[in-house]
């Protein structure tokens, strides 16, 4: 109950999506007309568990995610929008899988795949903490790996 309106006792006028797809805004007013509010509903996605890498499973954290493109590509974004957005295409990504499991190899790989798109530098900082570089050689050879990628598709 919010300001001591009953939504459910509310008649809803507008419904439409969010530009993003992921809430559905709705415009409402109350049964007796004398107030108008709006709701906003997010869109419940099926759960996703994740295998990690020592073999537990914990369902898929959106937040954690967002943590980690943040904490490892560093000021290459300007805005966290920037950083949600690239989170929204990796999970759009696991979603389009069917896949109820998910290893945190995979994720990690579609979040590469992801910033490659979105920002070469970016892309080589997460590779770094997710394959866990030990040496400027693997800098370089994953920075000449995209260069040839780049090639082959003529940017």
């Amino acid at each position: 109950m919010a300001l001591g309106i009953k939504i459910g006792d509310s008649k809803v006028l507008e419904s439409r999506e969010t530009t993003d797809g992921t809430m559905i805004r709705r415009r409402r007013m109350t049964s007796d007309g004398k107030h108008r509010f709006t709701t906003y509903e997010r869109i419940e996605m099926p759960t996703i568990m994740v295998r990690k890498r020592s073999g537990n499973k914990e369902e898929f954290d959106r937040d954690k995610l967002i943590n980690s493109v943040r904490r490892s590509v560093g000021k290459f974004f300007n805005s966290s929008l920037e950083v949600e957005e690239v989170v929204d295409k990796v999970m759009d990504r696991i979603y389009e899988t069917g896949k109820e499991e998910v290893t945190s190899k995979e994720i990690g790989e579609n979040t590469l795949d992801v910033l490659a798109e979105v920002n070469e530098v970016a892309y080589v900082r997460f590779a770094s903490v997710f394959q866990e570089f030990r040496s400027l050689a693997e800098f370089e050879q994953i920075i000449k790996e995209q260069k040839r990628k780049k090639e082959r598709m003529g940017k």
